[in-house]
């Protein structure tokens, strides 16, 4: 069997009684919460091992008694800046309506640290918090008539798309309501004075009808048409299984 690395065994509470040397003089979770502070206000860049020992007032070497590389720092911050699941669905709440929340509420974690979207992954998740919320995915989504596997790739989809809209509307500036104002506006017109009708005839038309549409919330309203989709590709699929059964 595979030993746990140090920082998983501090994680989940598993270190091992036979290891030797003095006991750790802050917690796992402080270091995690140490370097999500500085991410949230200096971003990604500033995270070092060396910045973060500073942070909790170790040498640079002391880190290494906790985490043995800076990916492994990073899927503690990950962890921290994620925090458990607190979703509670509801015996006759349908799936969708469960799965939605859990997506949505997985989403505002991610936007309150938008650096979490850019924190390299090394390897599947592993930490207590991550693995938290895909059980609470899978929860959203019991009773489906899917077998385990289509489930958690249901959920892979959906998380994917999720991380990856939150991504790129905080990185091009697509938040808030559409106008000429606004960053989205701004580039429509933009697009509008460049591209030739008659060369593009669709997108042509689709400026002026982007630009009228008055959004309240160009993020959310897009989360929610995105994750409609997605949706509805699941619910084609449970429909197949239930007709081929």
């Amino acid at each position: 069997m595979t030993d746990l690395p140090r920082y998983l065994q501090l994680l989940w509470g598993r270190e091992s009684e036979g290891r030797r040397g003095p006991k750790p003089g802050r917690s796992i979770r402080e270091i995690g919460a140490a370097a999500v502070e500085i991410a949230d206000a200096e971003g990604l860049d500033a995270i070092s091992m060396k910045s973060v020992a500073q942070a909790v007032g170790f040498t640079t070497m002391s880190l290494y008694r906790y985490v043995d590389s800076k990916d492994e720092l990073s899927s503690v911050m990950v962890d921290v800046a994620y925090g458990p699941p607190d979703l509670r669905y509801a015996a006759d709440e349908d799936w969708r309506r469960r799965i939605t929340r859990w997506a949505r509420e997985i989403s505002a974690r991610r936007l309150a640290h938008p650096w979490t979207t850019e924190a390299r992954q090394s390897a599947p998740p592993l930490t207590p918090n991550l693995i938290g919320w895909m059980e609470s995915g899978l929860e959203a989504l019991e009773g489906l008539p899917l077998t385990s596997q289509q489930r958690l790739s249901a959920l892979l989809a959906i998380d994917g798309w999720g991380q990856n809209h939150v991504r790129q509307t905080i990185q091009m500036g697509l938040t808030g309501p559409v106008d000429p104002d606004s960053p989205q506006g701004a580039y429509l017109q933009l697009i509008g004075a460049l591209i030739d009708p008659a060369s593009f005839p669709r997108l042509a038309a689709a400026g002026p009808e982007a630009l009228g549409d008055d959004d309240e919330d160009f993020f959310d309203e897009e989360f929610a048409y995105g994750l409609g989709l997605l949706l509805d590709g699941i619910e084609a699929l449970v429909a197949r299984s239930d007709h081929t059964s």
